[in-house]
């Protein structure tokens, strides 16, 4: 069951690099909305000054106006696929990935009540397999499954044409983007949180698989 799960979940990374006759092309550069925030040091516009390989031609499409853009693209998947698909994949693992490194490392460090009762001392691959056998990630697939549906929608809406920007479902509760400059700010520390998260999460997984422990108890025991 583990296994599956895991060639499902690469398979719905690798729908975000689909085929141009699935997706839509993008048929110009991202959207001219730059973000302030974007800046290094002497306020130097991130996009405009950065290039991450050193001594390559930037890719066309990456004009710097992306939040977190750094025309990082040597597989040249900007060039062939939406913009938009690509920043909306971007943002959904690393999202997921933000909360399953803090659940990796919170359950080396505390349990919540009942959890002990009901799975014992399992973690991180054998908790998810306790759990499958148990019917608990069968609900969590099920309303999460809901949860993909409205998004979906969205995002088709989106890529034809819809004023929605990547990521963007409308929900902030403590209303983050009241302020512009700081909801900028903030959208460049989510994609590179993001990020970092996603191999975070890889490196902490794998070390698993190969020591049966989690990120703190690996040093700590």
């Amino acid at each position: 069951m583990l296994r599956l799960g895991f060639f499902l979940a690469l398979a719905a990374s690798a729908s975000a690099f689909a085929p141009t006759s699935i997706l839509p092309r993008a048929g110009a550069r991202a959207a001219k909305q730059a973000t302030t925030m974007q800046l290094y040091g002497e306020g130097k516009l991130q996009g405009a000054t950065v290039n991450a390989i050193p001594k390559s031609e930037r890719p066309f499409m990456l004009d710097g106006t992306l939040v977190g853009d750094v025309g990082f693209d040597p597989l040249g998947f900007s060039e062939i696929i939406d913009l938009r698909w690509l920043r909306e994949a971007e943002l959904k693992h690393g999202r997921v990935c933000m909360l399953a490194a803090t659940g990796m490392i919170v359950q080396d460090v505390y349990q919540f009540p009942g959890v002990t009762k009901t799975f014992g001392n399992l973690k991180m691959t054998a908790l998810h397999d306790a759990a499958v056998k148990q019917g608990a990630m069968q609900q969590l697939l099920l309303w999460l499954g809901l949860l993909e549906i409205f998004g979906g929608v969205a995002i088709v809406q989106m890529l034809q044409g819809g004023d929605r920007q990547p990521g963007d479902f409308g929900f902030d509760p403590l209303g983050c983007a009241k302020n512009p400059e700081a909801f900028s700010r903030r959208q460049l520390v989510e994609i590179k949180n993001g990020r970092l998260a996603m191999i975070a999460t890889s490196g902490m997984l794998h070390h698993y698989f190969i020591t049966g422990k989690g990120p703190i108890s690996l040093f700590t025991s």
